[in-house]
């Protein structure tokens, strides 16, 4: 013992701090592990609020449904999503209590979601609330799903995806290069009491009109607004785009066809009214760039060289 603490004694000041170090970085590793040779204790897999539809269905493409223990109402893509998980309602009238009794030890929401003050409370709730921007542009859709990714943990699935969005939205931008004469639309959200809500600039409306290759008839509205036939009829478009009602009873393009306002218009002379899914077509989640690419095809269907270039 004499021996040993001799030694210790003669150590110069420099080899003792070194020790020290040492013996640090080891007492931090045990604690890090546990013990020496115990395997870590293996972290339970978040149990997800998916408040957006578009967030909703980029889990699913990432292969990681099993995570979403509730959604919202908008979360109507994939089908089985309104089957199988809990809903909390409408994206932008949550309830703080609705959300939070669900379970979920994660929530991840679209910055869409509201209302404003629900959004507040939930942030400052226990359980993490990671907010995704929503960009209504090929790379904003790419970093949207890279973002929820590295939220879920399926950083390389995310890349992949991402990279097969850009490289179709790609492809539609050389599609929409040849198009000559764009033609004018306008986007009919619903229409109530006689008069028609369309979107207007700033809207996921009017960036997947401009996607497709036309232009925005109602591009002096800002947002999304009900407008009199008079203004219909000085919008005068080409093509109108209707956004389905979810009851399949509930003729949307027939509406649209009777407004006073669009009866001297070149949509009905031509006969070109259009009825989408809402969630497909301004979404904007990984199908976005096959949305934009559906409604090129139906703006512009005697166009061959577009059905050449669009062609899977």
């Amino acid at each position: 013992m004499k021996r040993y603490l001799s030694a210790w004694c003669n150590t110069s000041p420099t080899a003792l701090i070194a020790h020290s170090a040492i013996a640090a970085v080891f007492v931090m590793v045990l604690l890090a592990t546990g013990s020496a040779g115990a395997e870590p204790t293996p972290r339970a897999p978040s149990k997800i609020a998916s408040l957006g539809g578009d967030i909703t269905e980029i889990i699913y493409a990432l292969g990681a449904s099993e995570l979403i223990v509730a959604i919202d109402s908008t979360s109507q893509y994939p089908t089985e999503a309104l089957k199988s998980k809990k809903n909390v309602g409408y994206l932008r009238a949550l309830s703080t209590e609705g959300v939070l009794a669900t379970g979920a030890t994660q929530i991840i929401a679209s910055d869409r979601a509201g209302p404003p003050e629900v959004v507040v409370a939930l942030k400052a709730a226990s359980i993490p609330y990671r907010e995704i921007e929503d960009k209504n542009d090929p790379q904003g859709v790419a970093n949207k799903i890279r973002n929820v990714g590295n939220l879920i943990e399926r950083r390389m699935q995310a890349n992949d995806l991402a990279e097969k969005v850009l490289s179709k939205f790609a492809t539609v931008e050389k599609a929409r290069s040849q198009i000559k004469d764009k033609r004018r639309a306008i986007f009919v959200i619903g229409v109530r009491n006689g008069r028609a809500t369309v979107a207007g600039r700033g809207t996921s409306a009017d960036a997947m009109i401009t996607l497709s290759g036309a232009v925005n008839a109602a591009g002096g509205i800002e947002g999304f607004k009900p407008v009199t036939d008079e203004q219909l009829v000085e919008l005068a478009p080409d093509v109108v785009i209707v956004m389905n009602q979810s009851d399949p009873r509930h003729d949307a393009v027939g509406e649209a066809k009777s407004l006073q306002g669009l009866r001297s218009s070149p949509a009905l002379t031509h006969n070109r009214f259009l009825g989408v899914d809402g969630l497909y077509m301004i979404g904007f989640g990984p199908r976005a760039p096959d949305a934009a690419s559906d409604l090129m095809r139906a703006l512009y269907p005697e166009q061959s060289s577009l059905l050449t270039t669009l062609r899977p």
